[in-house]
């Protein structure tokens, strides 16, 4: 079987095992340029991107695609578009990221020490942004190990494979709290604490704040202490209760107590459909609190489910993995939550509820994709299903979401449509805490369609207010996004970076923030600044090419390539980018 290393030096090696060199740095760059391609690459296209300052670009391609065929054979590499047409049963390390057998451990850079020396600006943009496409993908999939590994008990496994997701990323919290927890869980509960206090201390001498409470609450050795009392199931069902009551009238940090301590009780009672049912509802607070502890909350989730499973409850089931499909969509980790959402609808069984939840976070997920007219439809299915047993809350959200959704899709007047819907839904069901998106929504959309910027700020005072008294960041910096943009219509640039800086420290300050509309600040953020200061922009647009493809924001990854390629060429005029 013929082989092909792109990830980490490449290397391509013949089915006896043998190296089968190729000579320059530019071939290499053909064969990951072809092979990855997600449309037929024309030869004159490719000869352009990599050898723009060559006096025969075609004829250094034909030598590069020559030297590729002696190692690959004789069938490889032609035709125009290119194909790549390997030998059948070759493997490709960088196409195979979500089989089974591929080992993340062994993963490295995209073309690692191996950059085409000559290649052009969109040869090397296109390198930035699949690196960081590739290493989001492997980080997907080190994530999604290490959860399989604690669920199931392999703690070792999980140790190595959380340590080394750390050593990729060290300042992402997540990582850490994977870690925390598979120290604890391998019984090594003062290792976890130590090791909590490091990355505590690490984080605020280099970020300036220490890590959240998740990372402490991960090593603890056990979810709580059982409480004394009557009947033990029954106190569990009084904790959900109560638990779930807070929650509703904002008191997370009492409801979450309440939660902890019922999924402990029923976890030493040994009652295995108590216990996923607790988790759930522990998991599903700790993703949705305003401070939300996504990573600590996926954990419980990922348990429960496995639990309910066994116990053969479809309905528990169902809603752990709605609810890991909604954390996924909101960390930007597409594909994950695609197939999340999939497999919710199967669990869900007829349950309309559950139906109308599954295709709101599937059209959720899908719209910041950038697949709109996918997600338009989820967003319809969920609406009908909401609307079928009198689902307010369901409904409300999805209006909201869906608006935005319609205003990314350029349907104006249908999102400032689904935006008034959501705050009538919003009133009648007394749901304070949603109100600001769809007001955020409705204002922009407005915005767009040619209301005064003034109209708008004045619209957008008191929903700023609300979401600063609600400790709500991501409805805060949606609120600055928006007024930040109002006055960059208004001509007043200063003032628009200065609202849009906000949005982005506020953005920036969560490790579990919303990743779509992270992007959407850091685009419009850079967006602006290039047409100050392109030399302050060109950092801001390197980490927002980075950031969108980690996010799998395809649209507004599009668009940032645009505003690369557009600082690169100082002279290059950038069209109407913010309308993306």
């Amino acid at each position: 079987m013929l082989k092909v290393r792109l990830l980490g030096v490449p290397e391509i090696t013949g089915p006896d095992g043998a190296p089968r060199p190729v000579r320059g740095y530019q071939a290499l760059g053909v064969l990951a340029r072809v092979l990855l391609a997600d449309r037929p690459i024309s030869r004159r296209q490719l000869a352009a991107e990599l050898f723009p300052d060559t006096v025969d670009p075609l004829g250094a391609l034909r030598w590069c695609l020559a030297a590729l065929r002696r190692a690959i054979g004789p069938n490889a590499m032609v035709g125009d578009p290119l194909t790549a047409t390997l030998p059948e049963g070759s493997l490709v390390d960088a196409l195979c990221i979500d089989d089974p057998a591929f080992d993340p451990l062994l993963a490295g850079e995209l073309l690692q020490d191996s950059a085409p020396e000559a290649s052009g600006t969109e040869f090397s943009t296109w390198l930035l942004v699949e690196r960081a496409r590739i290493a989001a993908r492997i980080d997907e999939r080190l994530r999604r190990d290490t959860l399989a590994a604690l669920v199931a008990g392999e703690t070792e496994r999980a140790l190595i494979l959380a340590r080394f997701a750390v050593l990729r990323q060290p300042f992402d919290e997540g990582r850490q709290i994977l870690l925390v927890r598979a120290l604890v869980l391998s019984g090594r509960p003062d290792s976890a604490r130590a090791h909590a206090d490091l990355v505590d201390a690490l984080f605020l001498r280099e970020l300036g704040e220490p890590a959240s409470p998740a990372l402490r609450s991960a090593a603890r050795a056990g979810l709580a202490d059982p409480p004394p009392g009557p009947g033990p199931a029954s106190v569990v069902e009084t904790l959900l209760e109560a638990g779930t009551a807070a929650l509703a009238v904002g008191a997370t940090d009492a409801g979450i107590d309440c939660l902890r301590r019922a999924a402990a009780l029923a976890e030493a009672m040994d009652d295995t459909a108590l216990t996923s049912r607790s988790l759930v509802e522990l998991g599903t607070a700790l993703i949705h609190s305003v401070r939300g502890q996504d990573d600590e909350g996926i954990l419980h989730l990922r348990s429960a489910e496995e639990m309910a499973l066994r116990a053969q409850n479809r309905p528990i089931a169902c809603k752990a993995v709605l609810e890991l499909s909604y954390a996924d969509a909101l960390a930007g980790r597409r594909p994950d939550a695609q197939r999340l959402a999939v497999r919710a609808l199967e669990l869900a069984d007829g349950d309309q509820a559950q139906f109308a939840t599954a295709h709101a976070f599937a059209g959720f997920n899908l719209a910041d994709w950038g697949r709109h007219g996918e997600a338009l439809h989820s967003y319809d299915l969920s609406l009908e299903a909401a609307r079928s047993f009198g689902a307010g809350r369901r409904e409300a959200w999805t209006l909201g979401l869906g608006s935005w959704c319609q205003m990314r899709a350029r349907r104006l007047e249908e999102a400032e449509i689904w935006a008034r819907d959501a705050l009538d839904r919003c009133e009648s069901q007394h749901w304070l805490s949603f109100r600001p998106w769809p007001e955020t929504v409705l204002a922009e959309a407005q915005l767009r369609s040619g209301v005064s910027p003034a109209s708008v700020l004045g619209r957008l005072e008191p929903t700023l207010a609300l979401s600063c008294q609600l400790s709500d960041p991501c409805w805060e910096a949606a609120a600055c996004r928006v007024i930040g943009l109002a006055h960059e219509v208004n001509g007043q640039v200063s003032q628009a970076l200065s609202w849009l800086g906000r949005a982005v420290r506020v953005a920036c300050g969560f490790t579990d923030f919303y990743a779509a509309l992270q992007t959407r600040i850091l685009f419009d953020q850079a967006r602006i600044t290039l047409g100050v200061d392109p030399d302050v922009a060109a950092p801001m647009i390197r980490n927002l090419l980075s950031f969108a493809a980690r996010a799998h924001a395809d649209v507004e990854l599009d668009a940032a390539v645009s505003l690369h390629l557009a600082a690169g060429q100082r002279g290059r005029k950038v069209s109407a980018l913010d309308y993306i």
